[in-house]
Parts: C-alpha cells; sequence; structure tokens
C-alpha cells in the first residue's frame, strides 16, 4: 500500500455533504493533505450539482434526517462509476430502521460505500489534538482509498472489513452515551459508570450479533474506543442530553438549547422498536427510551437497573 503521504501527489476531488462541525472537521483533514475539497450545506452558495461534479469521493456528514432525501437528489446526477461514497452519518431511519450505509448503497449498489466512524470529537480535531478513527467497507480497495485521503500524522485512519459492526458500534454507543451523562449527572460515582459502560457495551455486542455484526469490531475503535469518548466527555452532545436531564430539565429545553444533533435520541427510538420485534433483551436501553419518553426519573431509572434479576455475567 502507498505510504498516506503519496496521495498528495494524486489529488482527490472530495465532495463534503454538510457543513456542521464533524464535516467541517472533516473537510479540513482532507485539504491539508492536499486534496480538492468542496463543501456543501443547504445554507450555502452553492448548489449540490456544483459541489459534486467530477467528484471521486463523495462524503456525507449530514444528520440522519436528511440522508434519504439527500441521496435521492444526488441520485439525479451523473457521476463517474468510480466515486466512492463514504458516510460519517450516525443514526438509524426511524422508518426503515435502515443505517446511513444501507440507504446511499440501496440507492448506488454500483458504488463503493465506506463507513467512517470511531472516537472523534470534531473539537479536538479541531484544535489538532491527535485522534484516530476506521474506514469499513466491504471494498478493501474503497475503503484504502478512504484511508489514504484523511490519513496524517494528528488523524491515523485504520481499515476494517466489517462496515455494519463499525456503523452500528458509532450508532448505538450514543444511546448508552445518554446514560452515562445521567450517571454522571446523579453523581453516581466511577464504580457507577464502570458498570454501566461496560453492560452497555455487552447490549451494543448483542445488538450488533442479531444484526449480523462481527463481535471483535466492537472491541475497536468504532466500538469500545468511540464509546469511552462519548461517554466520558462534556464535548459529547448525547452525553450532555443525559446529564442534564439528570440536572432535572426537560428533553424539548435541552434539546432546544444544543448546539447540533443528539442522534441518540432518535436512534433510542428506533432501536427500542427494532429490539423490541426481535425479541433483543436491552435494558439500559429500554431505561433510556423510557427516560426520553418523561415515563420515569433518572432515578427512578437506575432503580429499575439495579433492581433486574441477578443472573451470570456471560451465558456459556
Amino acid at each position: 500500500m502507498a505510504n498516506p503521504q503519496s496521495i498528495i501527489h494524486n489529488p482527490q476531488t472530495v465532495a463534503i455533504l454538510g457543513r456542521g462541525a464533524w464535516g467541517t472537521s472533516l473537510a479540513n483533514l482532507a485539504a491539508v493533505n492536499g486534496h480538492r475539497v468542496r463543501v456543501w450545506s443547504r445554507q450555502g452558495p452553492e448548489t449540490l450539482k456544483e459541489v459534486l461534479q467530477d467528484a471521486q469521493i463523495i462524503l456525507s456528514a449530514i444528520s440522519m434526517k436528511g440522508v434519504r432525501d439527500v441521496a435521492t437528489q444526488v441520485q439525479s446526477f451523473s457521476l463517474s462509476p468510480e466515486t466512492i461514497f463514504v458516510t460519517a452519518t450516525k443514526g438509524l431511519e426511524p422508518e426503515t430502521t435502515c443505517t446511513p450505509s444501507q440507504i446511499w448503497q440501496i440507492a448506488f449498489p454500483n458504488h463503493g460505500v465506506v463507513v467512517l466512524s470511531g472516537p472523534n470529537l470534531s473539537q479536538e480535531i479541531q484544535q489538532s489534538l491527535p485522534a484516530a478513527t476506521v474506514v469499513a467497507s466491504s471494498i478493501t480497495t474503497a475503503a484504502e482509498v478512504v484511508q489514504l485521503v484523511f490519513s496524517s500524522t494528528r488523524f491515523r485512519v485504520y481499515t476494517n472489513p466489517d462496515p455494519v459492526g463499525v456503523e452500528l458500534g458509532g450508532t448505538l454507543k450514543n444511546v448508552i452515551a445518554i446514560a452515562a451523562g445521567v450517571c454522571d449527572g446523579l453523581h453516581l460515582g466511577t464504580n457507577a459508570k464502570a458498570a454501566l459502560v461496560t453492560r452497555g457495551l455487552t447490549e451494543i455486542i448483542r445488538i450488533g450479533s442479531f444484526w449480523g455484526a462481527k463481535t471483535e469490531t466492537f472491541y475497536g475503535l468504532s466500538g469500545l474506543g468511540d464509546l469511552l469518548a462519548t461517554c466520558n466527555s462534556p464535548l459529547s452532545r448525547n452525553y450532555q442530553v443525559g446529564y442534564q436531564l439528570a440536572a432535572g430539565k426537560t428533553l424539548l429545553e435541552i434539546l432546544a438549547n444544543l448546539q447540533g444533533t443528539a442522534e441518540g435520541v432518535n436512534t433510542c427510538q428506533v432501536l427500542v422498536q427494532r429490539a423490541r420485534l426481535q425479541n433483543i433483551p436491552v435494558p439500559i436501553t429500554e431505561q433510556v427510551y423510557r427516560l426520553l419518553q418523561g415515563e420515569l426519573t433518572p432515578q427512578q431509572a437506575l432503580d429499575e437497573l439495579m433492581l433486574r434479576d441477578i443472573k451470570p455475567e456471560y451465558n456459556y
């Protein structure tokens, strides 16, 4: 494989869809590496057609609710069959429970689709603090191209052949991050937080296994790594939702003042629906769901988790 720096001698045209904090961070990473970068947003001056012209990589960093609409718009333009799609969105579509990559792959069945996910708090990346991420695809060469575009001495990019696992790790941890925020907001201590995050990872793995992901993927950067970052940082919007709920604020009040989207709120609702249909036990997610619905208080949610029947840690 070529040295990451060698890609500068063959710059790619990269279209970033979404001018939020994450899209902007990724645009800057590619631009610093010498690539031609264009950024589109609904409020921007350039049209989608102009931004996509001759794009070799199209990276979607838009919120979950806008993915299908934008994918449908992109379908109306003529693209090179070599164009690679990258999705950096973390969420589940309410109507279908599809992941972002599934939406893009259905829209563009003959193109490579790559999932980018990891412990990547955008504010830290904007400060050039060191970080690592994962790019995953069923097409190895597509992942390797994306790896070269974004790799730098401050941003280490790994490849992975399990896009389902990488995407679910980044998506499902947002629900656990809400619970972690509640835990800290209630000042429950380090022991409780450690137990919550560990059992949360078990829950993520259980769901992922049902959906065809590889267990080992969840012990990597996009699973455990992202879980640790979002469950321990006030920079995480999902963590902030939980923390402020524990402080007595209403969900509507929190979301109205939140900068950006806390995808875990929507993900939790979609996940509970699907888990119930498939009889997947998700006790932490269930309590977060009931909390978000206003059915119980943070303390009541804690009590219900602690009063569950005792059981072995693992089912051998």
